[in-house]
């Protein structure tokens, strides 16, 4: 077993001069940052009186389970000798928030839609979503269900 660390920062930038003096009275803005890397403008769903022009927390886990997916997936293809030629994904999440101000993440659905080069191989390059799944990082570790709604595609022969 090997550990491996991971270390962003967030900086609050909503502070409209009176701090979180009232619910209406503060920003959601922020940033998140990671050493050598472009910062991230980050901010609250607009329904909870963030800015839409920046990413949410929500829309970055449901971005992380599309982009963990996607390696994983990669990684089965080749392992399993099927070639993967083009790859794109509409990943979308439901939300539930209760009346005590609690909310969830209760499941996201990936759209990925795959173009092979094997027309013999749909099939598998079908069922390797289910173990992509297995083997994605970000999908063993939430506690709500990842499902998949594959499409496969093969590229026409030159």
């Amino acid at each position: 077993m090997t550990d491996h660390s991971y270390e962003v920062s967030v900086r609050w930038t909503g502070d409209r001069g009176t701090g979180t003096s009232g619910y209406r009275d503060y920003g959601r803005d922020h940033v998140l940052s990671a050493v050598g890397k472009h910062d991230i403008a980050g901010s609250a769903d607009p329904t909870f009186r963030g800015d839409r022009d920046r990413w949410n927390p929500e829309e970055m886990v449901v971005a992380a389970l599309a982009q963990c997916h996607m390696m994983s997936y990669l990684y089965v293809a080749v392992t399993q000798g099927f070639t993967v030629v083009d790859y794109e994904d509409r990943a979308v999440a439901t939300l539930v928030s209760y009346p005590d101000g609690t909310g969830e993440l209760t499941g996201t659905t990936l759209h990925p839609v795959v173009t092979i080069l094997e027309a013999d191989r749909v099939a598998d390059a079908e069922a390797a979503h289910a173990k992509a799944n297995e083997l994605c990082f970000i999908a063993r570790s939430v506690a709500f269900p990842v499902h998949h709604a594959p499409h496969t595609k093969v590229r026409a022969a030159d």
